[in-house]
Order: structure tokens, then sequence, then C-alpha cells
């Protein structure tokens, strides 16, 4: 649902959002964020960031001037006694703890249950739910693999910079290519994962990014009507949901800035 921003409210609420992609080349983007976090997150008990907070991690010793802005954004934030959360997506898989500690951020496992407000809730970043792109999943299993991970943070940051501009370009294109096949489902969920991994860890809802294609999905889960939250992402969308005790309630577009893109 597209509405402007809602005024704030007195009431305990949580939020979410994911797929920022925030990078040197959309300021329009990071100043959305800044915006979000001074008049939306500074008023909640919690903020989770469901990945790809950026669009690409190259390591917590990369000295670009945007993560330092980041960074004391969000601890401004948690310094006012909002909790941080973060999963790692498949652009940021590479953030580690120098870098939350700087954001005053907890980094959770890809998957976790928390409860919200007395709702059990699964909550991930949403990628390890496609499992149709076989490319990619095989990707992931790869990155995923410690020693992997290990071996490419301890390579130059030269080196990982080059890496990361050529990731990004093969993603680009990797898209362009299922689209013009007119195959876009395979970039979303594959609709028999979802009820079976919420049934895994016993909910009936569940929160993820990753596809951008906001929306909410009404389902079964062994018999019993479910729900399924779907953030979209920042390119142009500023989505994110806002949870409490009375109300889910997903905004996208609410935070448009007039700035054009660089």
């Amino acid at each position: 649902m597209s509405e402007l921003m809602p005024e704030l409210m007195s009431e305990q609420h949580t939020l979410f959002i994911a797929d920022l992609h925030l990078a040197a080349d959309r300021p329009d983007i990071t100043a959305a964020f800044l915006r979000f976090l001074r008049e939306q997150a500074i008023h909640a008990e919690a903020l989770y960031i469901l990945g790809d907070l950026f669009e690409v991690w190259i390591g917590d010793d990369n000295p670009e001037p945007l993560l330092a802005e980041v960074a004391n954004a969000l601890k401004t934030v948690s310094d006012s006694g909002v909790a941080l959360y973060f999963i790692h997506g498949n652009r940021d898989f590479f953030l580690r703890d120098a870098y939350a500690k700087r954001c005053g951020m907890a980094i959770l496992p890809p998957s976790k249950v928390i409860d919200l407000y007395g709702k059990p809730t699964l909550i991930m970043h949403g990628d390890s739910l496609c499992t149709l792109d076989i490319a990619y999943q095989k990707f992931r299993k790869w990155w995923n693999q410690p020693w992997w991970q290990w071996l490419m943070l301890n390579m130059p940051l030269w080196y990982r910079q080059r890496l990361a501009r050529k990731a990004r370009a093969r993603s680009a294109k990797y898209k362009q290519q299922y689209m013009a096949q007119a195959q876009p489902q395979i970039m979303d969920v594959t609709p028999d994962e979802v009820p079976r991994v919420m049934a895994e860890a016993g909910v009936l809802k569940l929160i993820h990014g990753h596809t951008h294609r906001p929306a909410v999905h009404q389902l079964e889960v062994n018999g019993n009507a479910a729900e399924r939250y779907v953030l979209g992402d920042w390119y142009s969308q500023s989505s994110y949901l806002k949870v409490s005790a009375g109300q889910w309630q997903l905004y996208f577009n609410a935070l448009a800035d007039d700035s054009p893109a660089a």
C-alpha cells in the first residue's frame, strides 16, 4: 500500500527495511535513509535491516566516506535506545563485527524467529527462498563457505575493489538476461518453498526482502492462514514495514526524494 509518511504514533512499534543498496553514486538513496533514521527509526523500539544495506561490501576496512556517514547515523539511533539488528544480504555478506560495532547494531543469523508483540515471526533476507535460480543458489553456497570469505577478506583492498566492480557488472547483466528471456519468476521466491520454510520454523508470519517486490501475501501453512510480508527496495520505493501490537503496515514511496539520481 503506497502512502505518504504516517504521523508519528506513541504506540510501541518495530521497523523493518531491506535492499537499500547504498552507494556513493546514489546520494538520493542515502539522503532518504538518513531522513528515515531521523524521523522514523529514532521513535521505534527496534530497527531490523534485512540485508543489502549497501550495494556492495568489500570489507570493514573500506575507507569510503559513505560508510562512516551511515555508521554515525545508525550509532545515533542506537545511542538513543533503539535496538538495531542486521541480517546479511547477498550484497553485503562480508560485513563483520567491526563495522556493526561502529553502527551499534547486532548481527543476526541468516534466518531467525523473533517475537513481534506476541506473534512468532520468521525474518530473513529472502534469497534462500529463490530456489528456482539454480545458478545463483550454487554461487550462494560457494560464498557462504567460511574459508572462501576469509580468503577474500584477506586480499588487498585494491583487489577487492576491482572484484566488486566486476561483480556489479555481472549482476546487472545477469538480471537483463532473465528479463530478456521473460523469466523474471526465476528471481522471485519459489511458491512451495515459502510454506515449507515457515512450517519448519513453526510460524505463520514471514518478513523478507531481496526480490524488490513489496507486497503482503496470504497463504496457508499446515492448514492455517499465514502471511508473508515482502519489503521493497530503496532505488525508488523507500519501503519499510511498521509493526505494532495492533497493526502491521507496509509502506513504500513514503520517503521519495525529488532530487535527481547521480
